[in-house]
């Protein structure tokens, strides 16, 4: 299965040199190693189109939640937060904290974050958004405002520079205070960079609640002013008064597309994760606490129990637990569908891997999408849901010769059982590896097999190369 969308085809593929050399029919080669892969489908390794693996590749490498459930490449820098560049004048401002503690933001420009990565060669590739919360910090001394011109200037060189060294574009998240105040004619003058390096433009919107559709409205200004694509992160409709919008929402998404180059990603779960926002505390939803600072002991447990344990309410207990992380239970399962199967959506897990209790979605996600939503609920074809993964982000992200089965290509791949492949990470026990995938190799290195991690870590950092947009 190529990733094109294309239906599946029975043939041999040859890899040598890390490379895809051949594929056809019966080949017949001389092989150092063979592999029967009767019953299973080989397709393209899974892109992660939404992470925040910043530190994690170069913390723990063998990036184990990851490869266990086929993603060959990660894409970080997300919703406005990205490890480099980045300096520091104390703790990091949150959300940036999801990324990790102060000690592990020593990337002060984007050539050392890159030279960071190939010194500790991740076992998946690294592709890098930049955050405009990251250049924000930087050169702002508080980010509760508008940035001055000249703030604004000193993000634009530094965001010129990270363009250069191969990032793939500006991440926004305008929906954190840390952002929130930005204009939109601040975030479009450093979008207008974008155009001119072929690069894209990728939002956490200024609201996914009830003032949605201009937040979207919003994202796709920045995006025909600047010329550039863009991308939606993690699209929903959040909040219970928001539940059944999402085909108003993505009428939006449809008519922008007519007119430029738009598009979204999601993932397969009815809750989101992020840090404890008391914006966010609702008591008709569950939030389950997945860390706190200055009680670390409550994590795993509800909001509901804590304040109900400390005999206060839930937002007074939100105050106490901060800073800290939650789960929102906040999503409608049918919403999540509609926008799960969109043309227009490609996968991203979001998942967040230094909480120690994170949501599911950082083990899960991707067999999710082939075990449950396409064989189980047969929401979109096997074909599609790899498409999604694979070729799409690819292209759309500019990422050169990966996403597809073809001669030349890069061997990133994946082999697994159609009929067994499924996630078995939990809310309640979320630290556990998907069932069903029995090889993946990236750039042509076996590094993992249904017995586990081979231990063979041979991703690269993957520099922009030209979009080639899908609508």
């Amino acid at each position: 299965m190529d990733g094109s969308g294309s239906a599946s085809e029975v043939l041999d593929v040859a890899l040598a040199h890390g490379r895809i050399c051949a594929i056809g029919p019966s080949l017949d080669l001389r092989a150092t190693v063979e592999v029967n892969g009767e019953g299973l489908t080989l397709t393209p390794g899974f892109i992660d189109v939404h992470t925040h693996d910043d530190t994690s590749v170069i913390r723990t490498p063998a990036m184990l939640p990851k490869l266990s459930q086929g993603v060959t490449t990660v894409i970080v820098g997300n919703c406005g937060i990205s490890a480099s560049p980045v300096t520091l004048r104390g703790e990091p401002p949150d959300p940036m904290n999801l990324l990790g503690a102060a000690e592990d933001f020593r990337y002060s420009s984007f050539a050392s974050y890159v030279a960071a990565i190939g010194e500790a060669r991740p076992a998946v590739n690294v592709a890098a958004l930049i955050g405009h919360t990251a250049l924000r910090n930087n050169h702002m001394d508080r980010l509760n405002r508008v940035a001055t011109e000249a703030e604004i200037e000193a993000m634009r060189a530094q965001f010129k520079e990270a363009l250069e060294g191969g990032a793939l574009g500006l991440s926004s998240g305008l929906a954190y205070l840390s952002a929130n105040a930005a204009s939109t004619e601040e975030v479009l003058a450093l979008a207008d960079l974008l155009a001119s390096a072929n690069a894209v433009y990728t939002t956490h919107m200024r609201t996914e609640g009830d003032a949605i559709l201009d937040a979207m409205n919003e994202a796709f200004e920045i995006g025909r002013m600047s010329t550039v694509p863009v991308i939606i992160s993690h699209l929903k409709c959040a909040g219970i008064a928001n539940w059944g919008r999402s085909s108003e929402v993505l009428q939006v998404l449809e008519a922008a597309r007519i007119t430029q180059e738009a598009g979204c990603d999601c993932y397969p779960y009815t809750a989101g994760s992020s840090t404890l926002d008391l914006r966010q505390v609702d008591e008709r939803v569950k939030i389950t606490i997945t860390w706190s600072t200055p009680h670390p002991e409550m994590a795993g447990q509800s909001l509901a129990q804590i304040a109900a344990a400390w005999s206060v309410t839930q937002l007074e207990a939100a105050r106490r637990l901060r800073p800290a992380g939650a789960i929102y239970h906040s999503i409608s399962e049918e919403d999540m569908r509609r926008i799960l199967c969109h043309p227009a959506t490609m996968i991203g897990s979001d998942g967040l891997p230094n909480d120690p209790m994170p949501h599911p979605r950082l083990w899960g996600t991707f067999p999710r999408v082939l075990g449950r939503y396409s064989r189980e609920e047969k929401l979109f074809s096997l074909p599609e849901a790899i498409h999604k993964m694979t070729g799409m982000p690819a292209q759309r992200f500019g990422l050169a010769e990966r996403g597809l089965v073809r001669e030349g290509y890069a061997a990133d791949l994946v082999l697994f059982d159609p009929e067994t492949i499924i996630d078995t990470a939990t809310f309640s026990d979320p630290i556990r590896p998907s069932e069903g995938i029995t090889s993946m190799w990236v750039n042509g290195v076996l590094s993992y097999t249904a017995e586990g991690a081979t231990r063979n870590r041979a991703g690269r950092f993957l520099a922009r190369g030209k979009t080639k947009w899908i609508q």
